[in-house]
């Protein structure tokens, strides 16, 4: 089957807990059901916004969680990457930011998805830089261990 090009410019919101962990979401491409991965929460940025915005924007959309641009940090770098979901190839321009929540525990909805985000993501979970170093488990960006150290290291969460 022909794939149809995509080409998107997204944003990433990587919220944090208290104990420096990243929350993740879990889910599918539904022409592939039977792979499940890890990814971060994020999308691609509508006409007239920035970055920042589009993160905060969908920061509330995928988990429920409220930020302004403004209280989000970074960004902590922009990396192009290429894969197959839903009959399309996306080619994907994302830029990561990072931004703590208050209290963790109670902060995930799922309320706001799109249709097919809610037939497609089907879990979520904080994780610790080690554990996303040791587990066998998929997840993107691969190198999300190193963003994470990285946005832990600059000190700027609070």
């Amino acid at each position: 089957m022909t794939k149809i090009p995509l080409r998107r410019f997204t944003a990433r919101a990587l919220p944090f807990d208290e104990q420096d962990r990243v929350l993740l979401l879990y889910g599918f491409d539904p022409d592939r059901p039977d792979q499940p991965f890890w990814f971060t929460v994020g999308g691609a940025m509508e006409d007239g916004e920035t970055a920042a915005e589009a993160a905060a924007r969908e920061l509330f959309e995928e988990v429920g969680m409220r930020a302004d641009a403004g209280d989000l940090r970074g960004p902590y770098g922009t990396i192009t990457i290429t894969f197959d979901w839903g009959g399309y190839t996306i080619t994907q321009d994302q830029t990561f930011y990072a931004f703590r929540v208050a209290e963790a525990a109670s902060a995930v909805s799922f309320e706001h998805m799109e249709q097919v985000e809610k037939d497609t993501t089907t879990a979520y979970r904080w994780w610790s830089v080690a554990e996303l170093e040791s587990t066998g488990e998929k997840h993107f960006p691969e190198d999300l261990a190193d963003i994470v150290r990285k946005i832990i290291a600059a000190g700027e969460l609070g």
